[in-house]
Order: C-alpha cells, then structure tokens, then sequence
C-alpha cells in the first residue's frame, strides 16, 4: 500500500513538471503550421527573408506570440497584423533574439502575420522561430488564398519614402512601408497572396545601380546571381509589370556610369526601348504561360502628358500579339517625389478599377 502512495505521488509530480516544461510551444523555421509568401529560402537553422512583401502566419488559439529572428544589418522593419488588424511595426537588430509580437490577446483563436516592409538593399531576415505564449495551442497553418498576383517593379511598388511627410522623399527603412504601397493594398483588397519582385531605383534597360530587372527576376536571393528562384513553386493568375521609370530618368543622362555602362556614349533609340521591354516580357510569358499579364506605369513622370514611354510599352505588347497580355498607364500624380500614402492609395484605386474590368480570376 506504501509502494502504491508513492508510485502516486510520483505520477503527480512527473506531471506537474511535464505541464511546466510544454506551456510554451514553439514553431520552428521548418515547421508546417507555419505559412510563408514570397520567395523564402529555408536553411536547416532559419528562412531567410530578402524581398518587400515576404511573409510569415500563423494560427493558433492563446493569447500571444513573440519570434526569434536576427537581421543582416539591422535596418529592416516588419509590419505585425494580428486578426488582420495592423497592431505594430517592429525594427530589427542585427542580434539574434526574441521579438515580442502580440501579447495580452483575448484568449481564443487568432491569425498572426509577419510582413517585411522594407526591401533587399536593406540586408536579409534570419527567422528561427514563433514561440507562442504560456498555455497556447498552434493550430494548422492558415489557408492558402485562392488568387495569386506577383509585381514586378522598382520604388514605386516597394513603398519608398511613402511615409516621409517632411517632402524629403527619404527612402530610409523608417520611411519606406511596402505594406501600403499600391501594390500590396491592391493583392488586399482582392484577398489574393502577393508576391513582390520589386528594387528601388531598378529598370530594364538601365538601372541607378549594376543590376536591371532581366538579370534578378529569376533570383531567389537577389544579392547571388547563382541563386535561382523556382517559379514553380508560386504560379500567379494575375502578373502587374511596372517598369520603366528609371529608365526614362537615366537614358537622358549620358555622364550616369550605368547609362556609360549599358549603352556606352549613346543614348538607346525607342526600337531598342521597345525590344528589350518586349523581350523582358516575353520571359515572364515563359516562365507564368497561362497568367493575365498587365504592363502598366505611373505614377510618376514617365506617364506625364507628352512622355514617349507609355507608346513604348504598347508598341511591345502590341508585337507579341497575346490575348491574355495588357497595358495600363496610371495618369502622372504631378507631385514632387515618390509616391505618399495617399498617392499609393490612389494608385491602388486606379489598378483595382482596372483589374475588376479586365482580368478574370
């Protein structure tokens, strides 16, 4: 009878200990509860995140969450959404350690989102992983959204300096929120997962740096040129290209080492202009054959009355002959800088409109 009170006693405290050690339950980086967009490379130890748009979710039922990450230089901000409500924007150090998320939720099920706001100049995320709060369950991952839209564009689509109100047009971390650029509202307002190909100061033809759109948007990291992004893994329905804009700055600048770079002493004729962005686009076709396609530009001056580049583009789409292949200039904003939130908000307006007339999901 003694052997059996003690036998009892010990249950109830090996109990007792195993119910202390299991109230925090953690996601690592691979684990499946765990839903990423974007193109995310998983190591053994952590996903690396490098592009605006990249993003993490998860479910669970508690009442919060914090993640372990580390930052390549310490200058990357991520946007919390929790319920699909904005709750925070975290900065990130370029030590590795625990970030709290949400805390203090209503007890219950919850939808916690992780989103990369600033984009791959900026330096790459380390995430290793969610730990939920003491008591927490982590519940299967969150569905995957029926529609699929990817942007390929330059500052414009990243965000860039959309929340400087000082007129300085500062593209810092702290001032670029890709969370509320046009494109990001627009893949929101039509519930679609959104993948974001963008780099400030980026174009086909030439760039504000050694790199043009044709040679990084097969990249998985878009600082390797080795590192080769399988578009298998992510098939959009809908594609938005909105390019040239750098270029229209930068063919007019003949001292610019890039313009010396790519087109030596002369500036490109527009049948240049218009075959490399045909081509550009032909290599999406390639890689998306079945997607709806839409070449737009604006909002900045490369869409301002009198400009050639908008006629550049329909000369391009209109030589590939296809169907499922658009074009849509949204008008110039005739404001200083970059885009502001309102403006992005605009532009975002402009886009839906379009895509609700033209495109089939």
């Amino acid at each position: 009878m003694r052997k059996l009170y003690f036998f009892v006693l010990f249950i109830a405290f090996t109990t007792s200990i195993t119910s202390c050690i299991a109230q925090s339950v953690i996601l690592k980086s691979k684990d499946q509860r765990i839903r990423y967009t974007g193109r995310i490379n998983q190591t053994d130890e952590a996903a690396e995140l490098y592009w605006t748009g990249s993003s993490l979710k998860i479910n669970f039922d508690g009442t919060g969450a914090s993640a372990v990450m580390q930052d390549e230089r310490g200058e990357n901000y991520y946007t919390i959404i929790v319920d699909d409500k904005v709750i925070n924007t975290i900065h990130l150090d370029n030590t590795k350690q625990a970030y709290t998320l949400a805390e203090n939720l209503p007890a219950g099920k919850h939808t916690l989102e992780l989103f990369k706001r600033t984009e791959w100049d900026k330096g790459k995320t380390l995430f290793y992983q969610f730990t939920l709060a003491k008591d927490a369950t982590a519940l299967p991952p969150p569905d995957a959204k029926k529609r699929k839209i990817e942007f390929f564009g330059n500052s414009i689509t990243c965000g860039y300096a959309d929340e400087d109100t000082t007129g300085q047009d500062r593209g810092s971390a702290p001032y670029e929120n890709g969370y509320l650029s046009y494109a990001a509202l627009t893949a929101r307002h039509f519930d679609a997962q959104y993948v974001c190909t963008s780099k400030s100061g980026i174009g086909i033809t030439v760039s504000w740096f050694p790199l043009i759109m044709p040679e990084m948007y097969n990249r998985l990291d878009p600082t390797d040129p080795t590192s080769i992004w399988n578009f298998k893994k992510y098939t959009p329905d809908v594609v938005v290209i909105n390019l040239f804009q750098n270029d229209s700055w930068i063919v007019n600048q003949p001292n610019n080492p890039q313009f010396k770079e790519r087109f030596g002493s002369k500036a490109p004729e527009p049948e240049q202009l218009i075959k490399a962005y045909k081509e550009f686009i032909k290599n999406i076709r390639k890689v998306y054959p079945k997607a709806q396609i839409v070449c737009a530009l604006g909002s900045m001056d490369a869409t301002k009355a009198g400009s050639p580049w908008p006629g550049y583009i329909e000369k391009a789409v209109a030589a590939l002959n296809d169907k499922q292949i658009y074009t849509h200039f949204i008008p110039y904003k005739n404001t200083p800088g970059h885009p502001s939130l309102k403006e992005q908000q605009a532009m975002a307006d402009d886009l839906i409109a379009f895509l609700d007339k033209t495109v089939k999901w």
